[in-house]
């Protein structure tokens, strides 16, 4: 099988951060998620991977972050989308790479709990023409829906429909073989202007080919916003299994769902976990909360943080209120002025200078 991952789009619902980079590559626990779905795929044994990237700015961030993939042992191929028309036409475009195989897709953003290891070995054994996954959410009406037949199977599929005729939304991975491709040919823009992948398989379920639905159970987050990203930072350092890699003086407190990583310093300081340090990060007089991740080259001093996610080369120092429920960008500096307010939450693009009042 190969894999084709889907790493396009604006990010619009993250801005201020994503007008400098693509959200693809804003780290969940010190790990872009862009890299945590290449893993996902290695892990699930596929090596042949296709990006599809924008033919902009963040098109060109990803392939210089991502390389050619010899850090995962894999082979990337490079599918440059004019503009953001929809998954179905990402199909289209990677007609060429794809070629007669049966494939995985990947929403770039997107993490799951547990992996697609297990997916990818039930579709390889299978029949089926397509396989997709489903998970219960709260409001249906910003996905693609599915409405299932009482004998489980596919009856209708509707991209964000204003009411959702169940609860069970597409999560961002699919698995098909060469029909596909025929469906994407067959399918006409929806009213948003894009080739919905959700009117491809609808195709297939109509023209009588095997769908099958399978019911996630675990936890699934769509890293769209900054609340969104908090949530899959949170699950995520649940998971990872703590070490300790840099230097903590003996004058301070880290709990054993810490990771701290090489060259990272904790100074006289409180960390408590699940939080993950960044390499070359200085922790110092400082108290660093569950559910945090500080990526590399940070200075933090004599400031309180939890509940965030605070990106490279940022500088917080002097800070005497607590900030909680935040996503900080790349090379902010955040330091105290004369007056101060209560609380703190903050979403800072990158080269942002804050001064508090």
């Amino acid at each position: 099988m190969k894999a084709l991952i889907l790493s396009g789009g604006k990010g619009s619902r993250l801005y201020p951060l994503t007008y400098t980079n693509a959200k693809q590559l804003i780290p969940v626990a010190n790990k872009p998620v862009l890299f945590r779905v290449i893993e996902a795929v290695r892990e699930a044994g596929i090596t042949d991977i296709g990006i599809v990237i924008g033919k902009d700015e963040n098109g060109r961030r990803v392939q210089e972050a991502v390389g050619d993939g010899q850090r995962w042992q894999a082979q990337i191929t490079y599918i440059p989308q004019e503009a953001p028309l929809g998954l179905a036409h990402c199909v289209l475009i990677a007609r060429e790479f794809l070629g007669e195989e049966r494939f995985v897709m990947f929403l770039g953003d997107n993490v799951i709990q547990g992996g697609i290891g297990g997916l990818i070995r039930e579709f390889e054994d299978s029949d089926y023409h397509c396989q997709i996954v489903l998970t219960p959410v709260e409001e249906p009406q910003h996905y693609g829906v599915a409405e299932l037949n009482p004998d489980q199977s596919i009856k209708r599929l509707v991209e964000k429909p204003r009411e959702p005729r169940s609860n069970l939304a597409l999560v961002g991975i699919y698995m098909f073989d060469p029909h596909i491709h025929q469906a994407v040919r067959q399918i006409k823009p929806s009213w948003r202007g894009e080739l919905e992948i959700t009117d491809a398989i609808q195709w297939l379920v109509d023209q009588g080919y095997r769908v099958r639905p399978y019911i996630h159970r675990g936890w699934w987050i769509d890293t769209g916003k900054p609340i969104d990203m908090l949530a899959a930072n949170s699950k995520v350092l649940e998971e990872l299994k703590p070490y300790i890699a840099g230097f903590v003086d003996r004058d301070s407190q880290v709990d054993e769902r810490v990771t701290v990583e090489a060259g990272a310093e904790i100074i006289n300081s409180v960390v408590r976990g699940p939080t993950i340090i960044g390499e070359r990060t200085r922790i110092v007089n400082s108290y660093i909360g569950p559910f945090t991740s500080i990526y590399h080259d940070c200075l933090i001093e004599n400031a309180e943080i939890e509940h965030s996610l605070v990106l490279e080369h940022c500088r917080i120092v002097n800070v005497s209120t607590r900030i909680a429920d935040s996503l900080i960008g790349r090379h902010v500096e955040v330091r105290r002025s004369e007056l101060r307010p209560r609380a703190l939450k903050l979403t800072l693009g990158d080269n942002s200078r804050l001064g508090l009042i």
